[in-house]
This record gives C-alpha cells, structure tokens and sequence, in this order.
C-alpha cells in the first residue's frame, strides 16, 4: 500500500468538548469526509537524548524545532509496518518526512546503533539526524484515538480528532496495549486543523460562532513536563485512566 512521504503544512490546533465537537462536525459534514484511516489508534515512540535535549529545545519555542518518532496505527506485531518520521517546525510551518519499514527491524536498528535498512534521500537524513543527536533513546510512549478527515473539493485542506490521550516512560514498545497517564480533561478533545493554504471560511465561521481559539498544545511537551513534575513510573506499573487519573490542564 503506498503512502505519503513527505507533508509540508501550517498545522493549527483547538480544544473543545462534545458538544462543540459535535457542532463542527455538523458543519464539516457537506464538506468532508472520513479518510482512508478513518478511526484510528495512533501510537508514537518519541526519541530523545539521555538530558530530553529535543524536548526541552522545543518547548523553548524557537524558530526552528525538530523530533524524531516511529509510529504505527494500532499495535504493531514484528513484521507490521511502521513509520520513522522526523517531524521539523520552521516560521511555524510544518516539515513532516517519513520512511516505512518493519517493527522488528526498526528496533533493531536503534537498539544497536545501526542504520536502517532504507536507502533514499528521507533516510539519509534520518541517520543524520540520528548522528547528530548522539544517544537518541525512546523516552515518552504517546497514544490516541483519531478520526481524520479529508476536504471533498480536492484542496489539503485536512482536520483531525484526538481523543483519550495517553502517554507513558515505560514500555516503550508499538508492540505493547495502550495505557498511561492521561493528558486531557474528560471529555475534551483536540481538533487540529491541517492546510499548506488558508482556511475555508465556512470553518472559520463556524470557530468564531462557537468562540473557539487556537491553542498552544504539545503532546510530547505535556508528557514531559508531567514526568519532570514526578508523574513518571516505574518500569512495569501498568495502570490507564479508570483507576487513576492525571488531568493536565492544556496550558
């Protein structure tokens, strides 16, 4: 199955409850339709230095910013493929670039030091990236249900849903269940709206009616800033959101 490699956006992003959520996709609905993905269960290993350097440059909020992760759209067995993204941010554009390969060679891979087995102009840069960050290591496990939605009249024009997120330090394997520390308030979820170009106005219309502002949300960020707060846990502690709650406010 072939896939996008490479993405070039302004990525905008809100929070709001059921009803507002509710209400735009009412307006979404003459205009947009589920993609090939649909309802999804999106799982992240983030990558970063013994000393969280990528994260902690990030959210110094700088011109320029990047990460690197390996995702997969629900649980990944050995031969399952998943994505080795390097997710860069420039004047508050978005460079997303993305090779696919198996789980078992990935990890592989990153636990030895060695390069991946992928040759293209993405890798390349991937193992520069690598290179250039000695010591990546995975740090943060993120998980979320999406619905994602692609425009009907052609243009990028794309919006997603993020709901029951999750994050963990522990674990940090596409292979394992989804469970963790919860980063939203019950029943909120995070709208992020996603375009190289403008927004249509009847979108915009529809935010402005509903009184709904962009907002500074890092899901990465959060979970670090949770760990450094002494949210983190030991190795195997195994716990989700119905018997112990964590509620971060998005600020």
């Amino acid at each position: 199955m072939a896939y996008q490699s490479t993405f070039k956006r302004h990525e905008i992003k809100y929070l709001m409850d059921q009803a507002q959520k509710a209400d735009i996709l009412a307006a979404m609905e003459p205009h947009m339709k589920l993609d090939s993905y649909g309802r999804s269960s999106v799982r992240s290993i983030y990558y970063d230095t013994e000393n969280w350097r990528l994260i902690r440059r990030s959210l110094e909020k700088p011109v320029y910013k990047e990460k690197l992760r390996v995702r997969s759209y629900g649980q990944a067995g050995p031969r399952d493929r998943v994505f080795v993204e390097i997710k860069k941010k420039y004047k508050k554009v978005v460079y997303k670039r993305r090779i696919a390969l198996p789980l078992d060679q990935v990890e592989d891979c990153f636990r030895r030091g060695t390069r991946l087995p992928a040759a293209s102009q993405i890798s390349d840069e991937i193992e520069y990236f690598r290179g250039y960050y000695k010591g990546l290591r995975p740090a943060v496990f993120l998980s979320y249900e999406r619905e994602a939605f692609y425009a009907l009249d052609g243009s990028d024009f794309r919006v997603t849903f993020d709901e029951d997120i999750l994050y963990r330090d522990y674990d940090l394997s596409l292979a394992d269940g989804v469970y963790g520390v919860p980063l939203l308030k019950p029943g909120q979820t995070l709208m992020e709206v996603k375009t190289a170009g403008g927004m249509p106005l009847w979108m915009s219309s529809e935010l402005n009616r509903l009184g709904l502002f962009k907002e500074s949300f890092s899901k990465y960020g959060l979970a670090y800033r949770d760990i450094m707060a002494g949210g983190s846990r030991k190795a195997g502690a195994k716990y989700d959101g119905n018997n112990e709650r964590r509620i971060l406010n998005a600020g």
